[in-house]
């Protein structure tokens, strides 16, 4: 269930009121912001309905808002006490008073009768039609309807990789072995990496064109027992962070969580763990966490990032003992990304905000520092695919392109992708890590465009 901005009132108050006739005016009124966002017009549930959203800064009063179709005679009244928050969508069900058909017109009035919003189609989308991106972008087909949240928008169509095409293998044959999974560098010369099975942490240093490991790590629940299934990793001004999806030890059951390490010995216990799994939707166990990454406040701040919880622009004082940034984690089943602020001091969190990838599953995430960009891949589930997103005009990210995997990569089963934070040249080096260690290689570098 994704977390939106509270509505002022009940929507049981947006009842329909039947009117006779309401001429159309000339002209658009577009001092409000509330604009038509999606639309059901057949299947929905319960029936039809017209999903609206405010992309103004201020909370506006929806009484006496009509939405109709094509037809005059055909008008739902929106009742008395309903406003609709900056950010916020409301989903109204006009089948109580008419019923859209497959070539048909949704048209908003504002109270006094000025056309605030139309849209018009020649046949039922497969799903539902709706603005990309929210509220500002044109209507298209989406992938899904999502009531009363932001829209399944398709992504961009694949581009070319940014970077070199040639892609080399980084690591020694057979060094790792199956299971490789997330990445992360912690400077040019240092790279960590985690194994699913069983739980483990990688330091990795270069010699020569490869990465070879100088650390080993066996990791443990914070209460010293089990095998985490290690899936994404990230180095946090907080500590290591490990993104993991299930216990080993009991391997049917779902168990998502945030682990961080100080590493130090061969074998080590959690620091801290926040358990995720109660807040997440049910996944299998072994298609939960898959990915994770740190963005920092002051970046969210000034990309007008919004969030969800609280229903305004994302303010860092509102969650104590949150660190300087939030976590992003990605979840494989659905290609869905959640941003939490975890309270360092314990064990809770607050999910700050929920947004689709654009792909059809995450295997790990990377924030670029330098673009503001957060990346998102897939593994030979999606042709290695990877998408970028940022920040939209309503604060929330969104997917603005998909890139192949180079063309001299074969489609492996890629798990894990980083980043080298130093440009040289005009290109870094990117690694990916392959879960399934195709050809006796489970690390294999690339480039950049910086």
């Amino acid at each position: 269930m994704r977390i939106r901005p509270s509505l002022t009132a009940g929507l049981a108050a947006a009842l329909a009121v039947p009117l006779l006739t309401l001429a159309a005016p000339a002209a658009h009124a577009a001092g409000t912001g509330v604009r038509i966002n999606e639309v059901e017009s057949s299947g929905g549930s319960p029936g039809d309905w017209v999903e609206l959203t405010n992309t103004g800064t201020a909370t506006v009063s929806l009484a006496g808002w009509v939405i109709k179709d094509n037809d005059d005679d055909h008008a739902f009244v929106i009742g008395s006490g309903v406003s609709l928050a900056p950010g916020g969508y409301l989903a109204v069900d006009v089948e109580s008073a008419y019923g859209l058909g497959s070539s048909d017109s949704v048209r908003l009035y504002e109270p006094g009768g000025a056309l605030a919003d139309s849209y018009s189609w020649s046949s039922h989308a497969s799903s539902t039609y709706g603005r990309c991106p929210n509220g500002t972008g044109g209507f298209v087909a989406t992938t899904a309807a999502t009531k009363n949240a932001p829209n399944a928008c398709p992504p961009p169509p694949p581009a070319t990789w940014p970077g070199g095409s040639a892609v080399a293998n980084a690591d020694a044959s057979n060094a790792f072995g199956e299971n490789l999974s997330g990445l992360s560098y912690e400077s040019a010369s240092v790279v960590w990496a985690v194994r699913n099975g069983a739980g483990t942490l990688y330091r990795l240093t270069p010699s020569g064109s490869t990465w070879q490991k100088a650390n080993t790590y066996t990791l443990r629940y914070a209460n010293g027992s089990g095998d985490p299934d290690a899936e994404g990793v990230v180095v946090t001004p907080d500590g290591i962070m490990v993104a993991t999806e299930r216990d080993n030890s009991k391997s049917g059951t779902s168990l998502q969580k945030i682990l961080r390490y100080n590493p130090s010995g061969s074998t080590v216990s959690a620091a801290a763990e926040w358990n995720l799994t109660a807040d997440l939707p049910s996944a299998a166990a072994n298609s939960g966490l898959e990915a994770i990454t740190w963005v920092p406040d002051t970046a969210l701040v000034a990309a007008g990032f919004r969030d969800e919880h609280t229903g305004g622009s994302y303010s860092p004082a509102s969650y104590a003992n949150h660190g300087t940034g939030l976590y992003f984690v990605g979840a494989e089943a659905t290609g869905t990304v959640y941003a939490y602020a975890l309270n360092l001091s314990g064990t809770g969190y607050t999910r700050v905000a929920a947004f689709p990838s654009g792909l059809a599953a995450v295997m790990d995430l990377e924030y670029e520092p330098s673009t503001g960009r957060l990346w998102a891949t897939c593994d030979d589930t999606c042709s290695g695919r990877s998408t970028t997103l940022t920040v939209g005009a309503q604060g929330r990210f969104t997917a603005t392109a998909t890139y192949n995997r180079p063309s001299g990569m074969s489609n492996y089963n890629n798990e894990g992708l980083a980043f080298s934070p130093v440009c040289s040249g005009g290109t870094k080096q990117v690694l990916w890590a392959d879960d399934s260690n195709d050809g006796s290689h489970a690390l294999r570098s690339g480039t950049l465009s910086c």
